[in-house]
């Protein structure tokens, strides 16, 4: 078995095609990716909150004042427009981000305490808002100089002024700490990234050792070689579960070591967060890879096998990564915590022990339940990958 397990890992050792999935992909391709794109979104980001909005306004004589406010505030130009039916035009063609529409009587309505509605024109189909967060916040300022104007007839103090605009504050007094806080976004993605670098690692290889065999013809020697069936699929199955394995743990020593040298120039929070995580929280993750592996190993082999060829193989297990996703992202909804129920859910499982890991707030009574609900779930797809493997018409199909 030993010595199959060898032979395979030689073959793939001198592919330069598995060389570039299970080692220059995960080691190095993608947490540059990964760096350049925080970067990149970072800069996209704050370049978006504090870039030149052009923006129209029609009938600012009915709200001079609010006019005055946008014109001296910055990171706003005005352009003018002929009239209100040129907006959605100039929107499409990016003449302007927005528009507003102040109605006719607005500043009788302000002047009798009445509220106002202005119309506010701009294209909404956007992943993250900023324009009318941004129209927002001036309007706000605005909203307060009404409000305070409106008290100030019923002379008030400052304190009085204070309880009748905002009656109620918030103080914020968090108990997370900063790790915990970064801890809860980075954790959400770090499963997804480990546990599909860990399944599209094996995929090459995988499709290789079963129908690869298959079309190469050498599937029948190796089945005439003096080892059980059981040997066979066990060294298949332990080079995938290797070459699986050894992807996700090389990516978190590159991304850890990124963070080191690199880390300042990238978020010094992230940084911090990073070396706050022990030795054993390290560990901790690495372990809960190792039935993850077995689990992607004995999963992508059965396909492989059943696959009559190279291209059938590909066909087949290509939809086995949108799988995994659902039970990695179902860690992700809201209310979704690790509790006794999840931690029998494979992936879901792993996913949420990943998270608490990183933010520092596990419980690790969990990990024995969910190391012996994974690696049974691993052990039960095992043997049927070998009782697949056992069955004549699955391994010659044609």
């Amino acid at each position: 078995m030993w010595t199959i397990y060898l032979k395979e890992l030689l073959e793939l050792a001198r592919d330069r095609r598995t060389f570039f999935f299970t080692v220059f992909i995960p080691v190095f391709a993608m947490p540059l990716l990964f760096a350049g794109f925080g970067l990149l979104s970072s800069s996209m980001f704050k370049q978006a909150s504090t870039a030149d909005m052009a923006y129209a306004m029609f009938g600012k004589e009915h709200a001079p004042q609010l006019a005055a406010r946008f014109a001296r505030e910055k990171g706003f130009h005005e352009i003018a427009l002929t009239s209100p039916d040129d907006i959605k035009g100039a929107i499409a063609a990016e003449r302007i981000k927005f528009a507003l529409v102040i109605p006719p009587g607005l500043d009788s309505q302000l002047s009798a305490q009445q509220q106002g509605v202005i119309q506010l024109h701009y294209n909404s189909a956007a992943a993250i808002d900023l324009t009318r967060k941004r129209v927002l916040s001036v309007i706000g300022g605005e909203n307060r100089v009404l409000r305070e104007h409106a008290l100030s007839a019923l002379k008030l103090n400052q304190q009085q002024l204070a309880f009748a605009l905002d009656p109620i504050t918030l103080e914020d007094h968090s108990t997370a700490d900063k790790r915990e806080q970064i801890g809860a976004m980075v954790g959400g993605m770090l499963p997804y990234v480990l546990l599909m670098v860990c399944l599209m690692a094996a995929m090459y290889p995988a499709i290789d050792t079963g129908a690869g065999e298959k079309e190469r013809g050498t599937l029948e020697t190796l089945l005439l070689a003096p080892v059980s069936r059981t040997g066979i699929v066990l060294a298949k199955f332990l080079m995938l579960f290797t070459i699986g394995l050894s992807s996700a743990l090389l990516m978190i020593l590159s991304m850890g070591l990124l963070l080191h040298f690199f880390g300042p120039h990238i978020g010094g929070d992230l940084v911090l967060m990073v070396r706050a995580i022990g030795p054993l929280d390290l560990a901790m993750v690495a372990l809960m890879l190792v039935p993850t592996a077995a689990i992607f190993a004995a999963i992508l082999l059965s396909i492989s096998v059943y696959a009559k060829s190279y291209k059938e193989a590909a066909g087949l297990i290509s939809p086995l990564i949108l799988l995994a996703i659902i039970p990695i992202f179902v860690a992700l909804l809201p209310g979704v915590e690790l509790n006794w129920k999840w931690a029998m859910v494979p992936l879901t499982n792993v996913s949420l022990a990943m998270k608490e890991l990183v933010k520092g707030t596990m419980d690790y009574r969990m990990l024995s339940v969910i190391l012996m609900s994974t690696t049974i779930t691993a052990g039960l797809l095992l043997a049927l990958c070998r009782w697949w493997f056992n069955r004549e018409q699955v391994l010659f199909r044609n």
